[in-house]
């Protein structure tokens, strides 16, 4: 079969694809500044010091992290086989979203704008 047929380039694709354990949340309701900050705090880290840094953390990202992290974690139970122990967020990333653009009355008739800002957070673990 040639090299450019439509099938070749879908078994290829396959081959490349990630299998490592991950969890994606879109459009969270928490600007992407304030989430690098909580996952900053745990990249690189065992899933089991990660979750007790975002339990006693008090940012609000931090509670949509911790359950995004605990899907992560089923994820690799379920679908990898993957132990628990032997976990760790290899990545963790928060990219931009949608903003979502409100008005505010000011006073003599101005408006001013308001910019409600969303993110895409993903955590990929991996097995030491």
């Amino acid at each position: 079969m040639a090299r450019g047929h439509r099938t070749q380039i879908k078994r290829d694709k396959k081959e490349l694809r990630d299998t490592r354990p991950s969890a994606k949340l879109s459009y969270a309701r928490v600007s992407v500044q304030k989430a690098c900050f909580v996952l900053d705090a745990i990249r690189g880290k065992d899933v089991q010091t990660a979750l007790g840094i975002l339990t006693y953390n008090p940012r609000y990202a931090s509670s949509i992290i911790a359950k995004l992290l605990k899907s992560a974690i089923a994820n690799a139970e379920n679908n990898n086989n993957m132990s628990v122990e032997n976990l760790y967020i290899e990545e963790c990333y928060a990219n931009k979203g949608p903003t979502m653009k409100r008005v505010r009355p000011r006073a003599q008739g101005r408006a001013y704008r308001i910019e409600k800002r969303m993110s895409n957070i993903t955590i990929v673990l991996n097995e030491r």
